[in-house]
């Protein structure tokens, strides 16, 4: 009898199971949702304005989007509210109902899932087969796991004096802003949107600019399922309009932003501004992935190279700063320089791609110009360097050794497919030098040595760390960062205190003994 991976009890292949045959995408697909979500309904924006959206594979524009503004924003905050006011249809909805429009929703990306994994390469240039099988399915168990929690969330009772009751609430906070970025357009909108409408909140949705379609495909999801009208609503538009109303906006009561720590800095400065709303940022990364002479080999490179190339490195996990013990470090730079030669580049729709092209002629530029940095500052170009002359926003897997700590290219966020390895003597120096950064998301360490794998972890000041493994995420495990990395949670139990107020209620009791 198979087991579900595949494989016979005795742990010899099963050579009756044969593989599912692999998702296609839709080429000649049609864009069908370019307007503002606002109640259940599609509308243009109030100025009038549209803005275009382009395949950075190919720089052809795929649709112009409504181009929503502070009154778009003004309009969405009040359906919002009026979705989430007492007595409405989503506050009389039981918490296990919450839970099944969840799971319906859940369903509903399971049956058009590859029509969104070929609007997420279209407007992201990331390979088809990585937005079908992560992405999407990274979306769909968050939207699952989230729904299970629905009618779980309970307060405690509390022991006073004898004389009193006391308990608490964990009730929603009212109206959610959620502003998503580029490189994961509709997976960090489910991370963001599941444990709101969990909780019980309402949300005002801004996707990036860049890649608003996915983010509005969903919008026509949430009405089939049957969310009531205002209990989520999606504003394409710019950041510093659309982005910022939200920010400053007295009637939200809590934020989500994923991006550059930059505009983290500006949104949380907007809320103290505003109505001291709060606010959860994911952030940036300068995330070392540290090697020991120790570890499997051939995993360790492995895990670095997709650790720093996924998603043509445009991951705020990214493992931009490789730490190799000097023992092995010659040998793991050839191993490295040997993966990224053979990393296929190109058309992402092809199933063979590793990577396709940056998301836009800014970014391409950036790292083109980080590059040129690294080399004038001394460290030994391996290979790549070069963007692919006859194809666009495409940049060629580079590796650079002899790195120091002083490069721009081991201190600043690159987001491209670049990877710098430096070397390392001792266990407490490379401590001292990965916590050196401004910096403090996620970490990687690899050994075969469990007491030095608890040091690394407990030393490292990041988020996360991982232990001969990379880019391990679950929707059952807390995700966030240290110092500029971030505030707050998202992903787990954890993160369902983001999205609640603490209510505690005290009840004084007859004196009168029973």
């Amino acid at each position: 009898m198979a087991a579900l991976n595949g494989a016979v009890e005795n742990g010899q292949p099963d050579k009756k199971v044969v593989p599912p045959p692999l998702p296609r995408p839709l080429r000649s697909l049609e864009v069908k949702y370019t307007k503002i979500f606002i109640n259940n309904e599609w509308h243009e924006s109030t100025s009038g304005k549209k803005f275009p959206t382009y395949n950075p594979s190919t720089l052809e524009k795929i649709c112009d989007v409504e181009e929503g503004d502070k009154p778009d924003v003004d309009n969405a905050v009040e359906a919002a509210k009026a979705a989430f006011q007492r007595g409405s249809p989503w506050r009389q909805m039981d918490a296990l109902s919450r839970g099944q429009l969840l799971h319906k929703l859940a369903d509903l990306l399971e049956r058009d899932r590859v029509i969104l994994a070929t609007l997420e390469t279209m407007d992201t240039g990331k390979p088809f087969l990585q937005a079908y099988f992560i992405d999407l399915e990274g979306s769909i168990k968050t939207l699952r796991y989230y729904a299970g929690w629905a009618d779980k969330i309970q307060g405690r009772t509390i022991p006073v004096d004898e004389n009193f009751v006391c308990f608490t609430r964990h009730e929603p906070m009212g109206v959610c802003g959620a502003i998503t970025p580029w490189n994961f357009p509709l997976l960090m909108l489910v991370w963001k949107m599941a444990p709101a409408l969990c909780c019980g909140n309402t949300l005002v949705i801004k996707p990036a600019e860049q890649t608003p379609l996915t983010s509005l495909y969903i919008g026509s999801l949430i009405k089939e399922v049957g969310f009531p009208p205002g209990v989520v609503n999606i504003v394409p538009g710019y950041g510093p309009t659309a982005g910022a109303a939200i920010s400053t906006h007295h009637s939200i009561d809590k934020i989500a932003f994923t991006g550059s720590t930059k505009v983290g800095k500006l949104i949380k400065e907007a809320a103290s501004k505003s109505n001291l709303k709060r606010v959860t940022l994911e952030l940036g990364g300068k995330n070392p992935c540290i090697v020991c002479a120790d570890a499997d080999l051939d995993l360790a490179v492995e895990c670095a190279h997709q650790g720093v190339f996924f998603n043509q490195g445009q991951c705020c996990t990214a493992a931009s700063r490789v730490f190799v013990e000097e023992q092995i470090y010659p040998e793991f730079v050839k191993r490295s320089v040997e993966y990224a030669k053979k990393r296929l580049v190109g058309d992402p729709f092809d199933a063979r791609t590793e990577q396709g092209p940056q998301i836009d002629q800014k970014q391409f530029d950036k790292i083109l110009e980080l590059i040129e940095s690294g080399k004038k500052e001394g460290a030994k170009l391996e290979c790549g360097g070069l963007a692919i002359e006859d194809r666009g926003l495409f940049i060629k897997p580079t590796v650079f050794s002899e790195v120091t700590d002083n490069m721009r290219i081991a201190k600043e966020e690159i987001f491209g497919p670049v990877q710098p390895i430096m070397k390392f003597k001792s266990i407490e120096e490379v401590i001292r030098r990965a916590n050196s950064t401004e910096y403090g998301l996620t970490a990687a360490v690899f050994t075969k040595n469990l007491d030095r794998a608890l040091t690394l972890a407990s030393a490292l000041q990041s988020g996360t760390v991982w232990i001969n493994c990379h880019n391990a995420l679950y929707a059952q495990a807390p995700f966030g960062g240290f110092k500029m990395s971030g505030n707050g949670r998202e992903l787990g139990e954890y993160a369902l205190a983001e999205y609640t107020e603490v209510k505690t209620v005290t009840i004084k009791l007859s004196q009168k003994s029973s």
